[in-house]
């Protein structure tokens, strides 16, 4: 929070289009990708021994909660005055958060005298791990998660998921919408709308993955979203405003509803222990395929002068992303996984 507020604050004197890269290019990026949801398979998996899956989709739905709340807002301060009020009101925000979390944020359970949720007695684990250098923790886990096939496929599953979302919707879709004539905060709380009905999604998405097949519930998340996609052009060509809605719930429903299944299967495969350092490696890979669609999709509209081929382009790959999930084995039976069994039976017997 320290690193996104320095950002925000240099964005005040920032007068070079240099500066701006290295402001948000680097501190900005840097911050936001620290925060993400790649604390939430930690806190899920140190906070809650029951419903994981669940608290990971309330903790990625407050991602859609705040896009809800602040969107329309930023985008009217924007129109009716500049840009610089409503990086205000960001930095207001963020300043309390730092407050808020310097006060109240704890580790682990134990600083506060509980236990996990759902868990009546301590086990006593090894944390030999967690004084290794974390860097080197971090490249360890990667080393491990190459050799391992689903970790490919979650990976490629996931760089489609980023290129579909935070990539082409989170930075085309108002610039879309403005080309064929919707007016700037019209469009801004379209994706504000979205936020309404991803809160409801990925919170469901959650409560799910505890009790159904995280790979079907993957198939099925990518599906419909690159059928959204497909459709999205469509409702704009025709200037359906029933269309766009019919998109905006469906795509809301389904915008980061893939995070739980992901995170569980992440979990089961690497065990608990790795699964957040794996994750991370992960969600990089989401991060790569949003930098992709942010700029190819500039390039497609540059050549073009419509973003139409973009989003149907997002549409096939998310096919595919499906195609990823559903092929991996329902059975997780990697040496890491084994390794956790193991190391979690001897806790117990200690």
């Amino acid at each position: 929070m320290t690193t996104l507020l320095t950002g925000i604050i240099l964005t005040f004197i920032m007068n070079q289009s240099w500066q701006m890269i290295i402001i948000w290019g680097f501190i900005i990026g840097l911050g936001s990708s620290l925060f993400l949801t790649v604390l939430s398979p930690y806190v899920a998996n140190h906070w809650f021994e029951k419903r994981r899956g669940l608290a990971v989709g309330i903790l990625t739905a407050s991602t859609a909660t705040g896009q809800l709340i602040l969107l329309p807002v930023l985008a009217a301060i924007i129109e009716n005055y500049s840009w610089r009020p409503a990086l205000g009101l960001i930095m207001i925000l963020s300043f309390i958060m730092l407050i808020i979390t310097l006060l109240f944020m704890k580790n682990t359970p134990k600083d506060v005298g509980i236990l996990p949720y759902g868990l009546e007695q301590e086990i006593q684990g090894s944390n030999e791990s967690q004084k290794e250098n974390p860097i080197t923790i971090a490249f360890k886990g990667l080393f491990q998660a190459v050799k391992v096939k689903e970790f490919w496929l979650l990976s490629g599953s996931y760089f489609i998921c980023g290129l579909s979302t935070n990539g082409l919707i989170g930075t085309h879709f108002v610039s879309y919408c403005m080309s064929f004539g919707l007016p700037l905060v019209t469009a801004a709380s379209f994706l504000s709308f979205m936020g309404i009905f991803d809160l409801l999604g990925t919170t469901l998405s959650g409560w799910l993955s505890d009790r159904f097949d995280n790979r079907w519930l993957l198939f099925w998340y990518y599906s419909l979203r690159g059928a959204s996609l497909v459709l999205l052009p469509y409702a704009l060509i025709e200037g359906s405003m029933t269309m766009l809605i019919i998109f905006t719930v469906f795509y809301g429903l389904d915008w980061i509803a893939t995070v739980p299944p992901t995170i569980s299967i992440s979990r089961r495969i690497f065990g608990i222990n790795k699964s957040g350092i794996v994750y991370g490696w992960i969600n990089a890979s989401h991060q790569a395929g949003s930098a992709v669609a942010a700029y190819g999709g500039g390039l497609i509209y540059r050549f073009f002068n419509s973003y139409t081929w973009a989003f149907f382009l997002a549409g096939t790959f998310c096919i595919l992303a499906s195609l990823f999930v559903i092929i991996i084995k329902k059975q997780y039976s990697s040496q890491l996984t084994k390794e956790g069994i193991m190391n979690k039976q001897q806790c117990i017997e200690n």
